[in-house]
């Protein structure tokens, strides 16, 4: 248990102190939909930790976030047919927070609403991951 926390704490501080990838992300404020795009990832388990490309750990290149009915998918075109419910999205201070539960995971992504710029991060049992990445707003379809 003790472990599993200074690993948490660890992702914690690497999150806090490293910088972010240069981002071109778009002002999502008042935007219900989402589009992000996973730029970089850092994977931390009882081993230490990794950098890498998202889709080296099965991290969708890109997710759809609605806001409105709580839920994150994967796009169509990526073949992929994945969601997840959201329990909660607060917009408060310039930034949109989202957090749930599924398949042993919790998750909480940060999107700083005037720059679309995200960070999400991810903690199950053995592991933990942060990403860093960028969102634009979907058209609302009419």
């Amino acid at each position: 248990m003790k472990t599993i926390r200074n690993i948490l704490l660890g992702l914690a501080a690497l999150i806090v102190l490293t910088p972010a990838p240069n981002l071109w992300a778009d002002d999502v404020r008042g935007a219900e939909q989402l589009l992000c795009a996973s730029i970089e990832a850092t994977r931390c388990s009882l081993d230490g930790c990794i950098t890498d490309d998202p889709v080296v750990w099965n991290i969708p290149q890109f997710i759809e976030i609605d806001l409105a009915a709580k839920r994150l998918q994967t796009t169509a075109a990526s073949g992929e047919n994945r969601a997840t419910p959201i329990t909660t999205v607060l917009r408060e201070d310039g930034h949109i927070f989202i957090q749930g539960i599924e398949g042993g995971r919790a998750f909480s992504f940060v999107i700083h609403e005037a720059s679309g710029e995200l960070i999400a991060a991810t903690a199950a049992s053995k592991s933990a991951s942060a990403v860093f990445g960028a969102c634009t707003p979907l058209p609302v379809a009419d």
